[in-house]
């Protein structure tokens, strides 16, 4: 069955942390807005039956899944990323789920006060939003997901086997690095084991050739990591 991901073609986004584990699980996948253009996405968006209420989703055969935990909920199971009993499912969902409140938050540093005002009109929020964000939620959320690393003693979060949870980390750190780059660097002394986990992550053959391949988009201004250097300036940890 070949897939079908539909996501904004200009940014990698939320709709990246789908992109890694079909890439991971070497899916045959159509990103159909770079291939066929907006307005294939947006008849989906506008049909019958149960549309997704915004990107990213999959099409799947008949099924059309959206919301990013969601689509890998459906996507491990399917493609030996994700445990295979029920219990370790909901686990791993769990922690996609935190996760997606990170991603959040992260998104809220440029953002604050919504994403309809352009970044220059909400600076100042702005920069009292990231002074709080590495101060306090930065080492609450790599904390814990850094604490799970310790107490599996396996190299992924789940223990010996990698999970679409252990892709979606290394696009945090990635995500982090690029948009945060002196506060992320003073950062990773605390968060050795996901450093290391971004770091066997990135050397997997699937994920390295696909990083490598004009299928990753860059990181760009548009998306959830943006890079402004005046937040980036005072380390605030």
């Amino acid at each position: 069955m070949r897939y079908e991901l539909y996501y904004w073609p200009g940014i990698q986004g939320r709709g990246e942390f789908v992109r890694l584990a079909l890439e991971e699980a070497g899916a045959d996948y159509a990103d159909v807005a770079r291939e066929r253009g907006m307005g294939a996405m947006m008849k989906m968006m506008e049909g019958g039956g149960t549309p997704p209420f915004a990107p990213p989703f999959l099409k799947a055969g008949k099924l059309v899944i959206g919301q990013t935990a969601n689509i890998l909920l459906y996507l491990g199971s399917r493609h030996g990323l994700a445990p295979k009993t029920e219990a370790g499912k909901l686990w791993v969902h769990q922690l996609q789920l935190t996760i997606t409140d990170l991603v959040l938050e992260i998104h809220d540093t440029h953002h604050p006060l919504g994403p309809t005002l352009y970044y220059e009109d909400q600076r100042a929020p702005a920069k009292r939003r990231t002074g709080e964000f590495w101060k306090e939620r930065v080492p609450k959320y790599l904390g814990y997901f850094e604490g799970l690393l310790e107490n599996t003693g396996g190299p992924c979060v789940t223990g010996r086997r990698l999970s679409y949870v252990d892709l979606s980390l290394f696009q945090i750190v990635e995500g982090l690095r690029y948009a945060f780059p002196k506060r992320m660097k003073a950062f990773e002394r605390d968060i050795p084991g996901l450093v290391d986990l971004h770091d066997r992550v990135a050397a997997r053959p699937n994920i390295k050739a696909y990083l490598s391949s004009d299928r990753r988009i860059p990181f760009n201004e548009e998306g959830i990591f943006r890079r402004y250097k005046e937040l980036d300036s005072q380390l605030v940890i």
